[in-house]
């Protein structure tokens, strides 16, 4: 409970650093609750005010309750809470309600109440109304919907923090997912950017030894990035190009032609939810499990680019076996040199070399050079993010060792090291595979040889199959067309060519005509 009051206190936190009393109201052509950076600063003045009556009432009444009334009172107030919480992030989207989104996978020991009501931001938020949506995809297309579309269906099937996704046909009846930005998010998100000194001051409480203003900088320029789909287009379609033909792994295809700016339009996945894969069999939760560990770390390795959104909501069990990898607008390209330092890094861990791992954790910024600590306390310490691959064993996930590292990430109080180590710019979408990937991976429970497996998918180690999908995954390799700049002998991609490939021409075109539309019933995307 005390880590769950942490969460939510962090959550809230921010909410905190908005406040200033002036409310002009939102635009009625917008289904985000505030645009302007005045307006998100009063809606969160408005709920930081009602919790805190709610709060003051209810310990009132905790002191003239008996013990079983006190309970439920308590738990009615956490309801409360959550569900009010939720629901401002909800409306006013952005970057708010993308914070309560990466939250919502990290809760374990979170009160069940926040747990709960934070998923749902996952699946439930608010869209806008069916005739703005379509109104937007035309206007943003440049022509009428029935010149691109023999159907669109007008009810969301999925609604986010920057856009909501919809079912559509193509007039050459190919199914398709067309997902649309909310008009106006790109000055909510600059409004809760422009609050970076906020952001600042709570990872500098988060991280007590974090030099924060590059890591800003860094976290600023990624989710800018995510709002222009034509870089999004790029990404994902690097992604497909090179998994493509892959027996686990499907990335949809881009459709470029009915794709701009505001609008994306890719490939439709068939599927249900990943989360329904935890009432699956042992066996088959392991098999989800490599074959997402197999997806972040080769793209990670291969590729040098890491999908900064690790999460279920953004993973589909796919009908065909596969799963489905969606949402590439928050991707991180890495140069050699800063893959190497992950591998600098790894190899000290795995070769027992406290003085080594020292020296390159203050090379590459991620421990001050005067921490007060030995060489075995750092290395101890920082063991605890390598624990799955320090061996060569096999070793399972769990929820008590994804509950740890959240922990160990987060509190400095118990952990005084926290306080000499950083995140530079280049560490910081890592950290998601900490505390986003691993989470996944510890519910999941999920047992493997991860050593084995992950030198398969180090440069530096190149090692043959491990696991009967790794000998898939290498007659994949085997098979796939030789372009553009080695990395490894085995595993050869044109990145550069492949996001050339996915450059669109310009979205202004002649104005749009009359939506034309049937509507279909909504199916997962």
């Amino acid at each position: 409970m005390r880590r769950g009051r942490l969460l939510v206190i962090a959550l809230l936190a921010v909410v905190a650093g908005l406040i200033r009393l002036r409310h002009p109201e939102p635009s009625a052509a917008s289904p985000i609750a505030a645009l302007s950076r005045n307006q998100r600063r009063a809606e969160m003045a408005r709920l930081m005010v009602r919790r805190a009556l709610d709060r003051g009432m209810t310990r009132a009444r905790l002191k003239l309750a008996a013990d079983g009334s006190r309970r439920r009172l308590q738990a009615d107030l956490e309801r409360r809470e959550a569900e009010d919480v939720v629901a401002a992030l909800g409306e006013m989207k952005g970057a708010l309600m993308k914070l309560g989104q990466m939250a919502s996978y990290l809760d374990e020991g979170m009160p069940p109440a926040m747990s709960r009501a934070l998923a749902s931001l996952r699946a439930d938020a608010p869209p806008m109304p069916s005739d703005l949506a379509l109104t937007e995809i035309e206007r943003s297309l440049g022509r009428p919907l029935h010149e691109l579309f023999a159907e669109i269906d007008p009810k969301p099937i999925a609604a986010a923090s920057i856009g909501q996704v919809h079912r559509a046909v193509t007039s050459e009846g190919k199914a398709v997912a067309v997902k649309v930005q909310y008009p106006g998010i790109a000055r909510a998100i600059a409004a809760d950017l422009d609050n970076s000194e906020t952001l600042a001051r709570l990872l500098g409480i988060v991280y007590p030894g974090l030099h924060p203003d590059d890591l800003v900088a860094e976290l600023r320029a990624r989710i800018s990035e995510e709002l222009d789909y034509r870089h999004e287009a790029g990404n994902q379609t690097l992604f497909a190009e090179y998994y493509r033909g892959h027996p686990h792994i499907w990335v949809p295809d881009v459709d470029p032609q009915r794709s701009t700016d505001r609008v994306l339009t890719t490939e439709f996945v068939a599927g249900r939810p990943f989360e329904s894969v935890y009432d699956e069999t042992d066996e088959v939760k392991e098999r989800v499990a490599e074959v997402v560990y197999r997806f972040v770390f080769r793209s990670l390795n291969r590729l040098h680019v890491f999908n900064g959104d690790p999460h279920p909501g953004n993973y589909l069990l796919a009908d065909d076996g596969r799963i489905a990898f969606l949402d590439f607008g928050l991707v991180k390209h890495f140069e050699p040199t800063e893959v190497e330092q992950f591998a600098r890094l790894i190899r000290a861990m795995i070769q027992r070399d406290p003085a080594e791992f020292r020296s390159t954790a203050e090379e590459v910024k991620v421990l001050r050079a005067d921490a007060p600590f030995g060489d075995q306390e750092i290395f101890d310490w920082f063991a605890a993010y390598y624990e799955m691959i320090l061996d060569d064993a096999a070793v399972t996930f769990t929820s008590d060792y994804s509950t740890g590292l959240l922990r160990q990430t987060f509190d400095a109080k118990t952990h005084a090291i926290l306080k000499h180590t950083n995140v530079p710019p280049t560490f910081a979408l890592i950290q998601r595979i900490n505390l986003g990937l691993f989470s996944i991976l510890g519910k999941l429970g999920a047992t493997a040889n991860w050593r084995r497996i992950s030198e398969e998918l180090w440069e530096w180690t190149d090692a043959p199959p491990s696991t009967p999908m790794g000998h898939a995954e290498a007659a994949w390799l085997a098979e796939k067309p030789v372009q553009g700049v080695a990395s490894t002998a085995g595993d050869r991609f044109d990145v550069e060519g492949a996001v050339a490939g996915a450059a669109m021409q310009d979205s202004s075109r002649p104005p749009p005509g009359r939506v034309g539309v049937s509507a279909r019933g909504s199916q997962p995307a």
